[in-house]
C-alpha cells in the first residue's frame, strides 16, 4: 500500500517511537516528561506548547497549553488534554490514573535551569534524572518513514544545488546570491528553521561563502565560518562580492516537514588553481574510503581517527577541518529533525554505527586567506556501508564568466 508523508506522523510510527523509549526506561525511570519542541514533535507529531508524559508502561498523555485544537489535529494520540499551568501536572497525571513517579526523566541537556528548579518543586517527591541520552539514542536510528522523509529533503536539496549556477555571478555580493538561493529553497517547501540541539547552536538555511571569506573562523561548531552580515550573526554570507577563480562554498541544509538533508559543494566562476583542485579531489578520495568503512558496528571515534590519518597521508593534516588549536574535532554528524543528532564522527566517541542511522560526512580543507574546498553529503548507514542520499555532482563545478 502506498504511504503518504505530509508531516503528520502516523499513529503506528508514534507507538513504535514511544515503545523504544519505554524499553530504555525500564527499571530506571517511572515516567518521562517530554518538553523540548523537537522531542515533543518526534514523540507526539506536534510542536504546540505543552508536555508529553510517557510512563514506563502504558499509553502516554499529551497535555497542551497552546494551541489545544491544533495539537489534537496534528497528533494521533488519543489522550490529549488542555492544561493551563505546569503546576497542575501532578494532579492531571493522577486524574488520568498514572501513579506519581518516584523517578522522573527530563531532557536536562536542553532544559533551562529555571525550569529545572520549577519542576523540582512541582514534583517534590520525585528524583529527577536526565532522559536526554536515551531519547537521542532512540532518535539516532531512523525508521523507514523517517528515511523516506530525509530522502524527500535530499531530493529537494539536489534541486537547490542545481539552481546555483543560475544565481552565481561575478561581482554579486554573497548575501544577494544567498537570498536568491534561499528564496528558491523556500518555494520548494523549505521550512526556514533549521533546528539544532546544541545550546547556542543556530543556522539560517546554510552558508554561501566565496574565496577567503569561507575560511574566516566563527563561533559556529563548523570547520568553516564566514563573515556574516553583523558581529552578532558572524557566520555565513556577507557583503563580499563574488570573484573569479576562487572557491565558492555552498553548504546548505534542506529542512522539509521537519527532516534535514545536509549538503555542500564547491563552485567556481572560471577555474581554481591546481593546488585547490587537488585538495578537493583528496577530500573526495577520503569520502569514498569512509563510505565503505562506515558500516554497522564501526566505532565513530575510530572512523574519525581514520579520516584524520588519511588526511595527513594525503598532505592536508594541518588544514583538515580547520587550522590551529581550535580546529573542529569532528568530521561528521547525525541528521534528522535536528542538524546535530547522534552519532558524531568525532574524537573519542565510542558509539557504534547501526543500520538506519543517517549522518552527514563533511571532509573539508581550509586555506586561510584563500578559501575552502571539500564535500558534504547526507548518507544512510546500510549493511554494506554508506548510501549517499544527496546526489549532485561532486567535483568542483566551474562556471563560465
Amino acid at each position: 500500500m502506498e504511504q503518504h508523508y505530509d508531516g503528520i506522523v502516523p499513529a503506528a510510527e508514534l507507538n513504535e517511537r514511544v515503545g523504544k523509549l519505554q524499553r530504555a526506561m525500564q527499571g530506571r525511570v517511572d515516567g518521562a516528561l517530554i518538553i523540548q519542541k523537537t522531542d515533543l514533535f518526534y514523540f507526539a507529531s506536534t510542536a504546540q506548547q505543552g508536555w508529553l508524559y510517557v510512563p514506563a508502561t502504558g499509553a502516554p498523555l499529551l497535555l497542551i497549553f497552546k494551541d489545544y485544537q491544533r495539537a489534537c489535529a496534528e497528533s494521533a494520540w488519543e489522550q490529549v488534554a488542555s492544561l493551563a499551568s505546569a503546576k497542575k501536572l501532578p494532579a492531571m497525571l493522577a486524574e488520568y490514573g498514572y501513579p506519581a513517579p518516584k523517578v522522573l526523566g527530563l531532557e536536562l541537556d536542553v532544559l533551562p535551569a529555571n525550569l529545572y528548579f520549577s519542576y523540582r518543586q512541582i514534583f517534590a517527591d520525585a528524583e529527577i534524572v536526565d532522559i536526554a541520552h536515551d531519547i537521542r539514542l532512540v532518535r539516532a536510528v531512523k525508521s523507514l518513514y523517517e528515511v523516506e522523509m530525509i530522502r524527500r529533503a535530499a531530493r529537494c536539496s539536489d534541486q537547490v544545488f542545481a539552481k546555483v549556477p543560475e544565481i552565481l555571478a561575478e561581482g554579486k555580493p554573497e548575501v544577494a546570491a544567498a537570498g536568491e538561493l534561499e528564496g528558491f529553497a523556500r518555494s520548494l517547501g523549505h521550512q526556514g528553521i533549521v533546528r539544532m540541539r546544541l545550546w547556542g547552536g543556530e543556522l539560517f538555511y546554510g552558508h554561501l561563502m566565496s574565496g577567503d571569506a569561507a575560511a574566516v573562523p566563527s563561533y559556529l561548531a563548523s570547520p568553516t565560518g564566514g563573515a556574516g552580515v553583523s558581529p552578532l550573526v558572524s557566520q555565513g554570507a556577507g557583503f563580499r562580492p563574488i570573484d573569479r577563480n576562487e572557491p565558492i562554498l555552498v553548504d546548505y541544509v534542506f529542512a522539509l516537514n521537519g527532516y534535514c538533508a545536509d549538503h555542500a559543494r564547491i563552485f567556481c566562476i572560471g577555474r581554481l588553481s591546481d593546488e585547490l583542485l587537488a585538495a578537493h579531489e583528496a577530500m573526495l578520495d577520503l569520502q569514498q574510503q569512509m563510505k565503505s568503512a562506515a558500516r554497522p558496528g564501526a566505532r565513530t571515534g575510530e572512523l574519525y581517527e581514520q579520516m584524520i590519518t588519511r588526511a595527513d597521508e594525503l598532505g592536508y593534516g594541518d588544514r583538515f577541518m580547520g587550522v590551529g588549536e581550535r580546529r573542529i574535532r569532528f568530521t561528521g554528524h547525525g541528521v534528522g529533525l535536528e542538524l546535530d543528532e547522534y552519532p558524531f564522527i568525532a574524537k573519542g566517541q565510542k558509539m557504534e554505527l547501526a543500520t538506519g542511522m543517517v549522518l552527514a560526512l563533511e571532509p573539508k580543507v581550509i586555506f586561510p586567506g584563500r578559501g575552502v574546498v571539500g564535500i558534504e553529503n547526507t548518507h544512510l548507514v546500510g549493511e554494506d556501508g554508506l548510501e549517499s542520499l544527496t546526489s549532485s555532482p561532486e567535483s568542483v563545478i566551474s562556471l563560465a564568466g
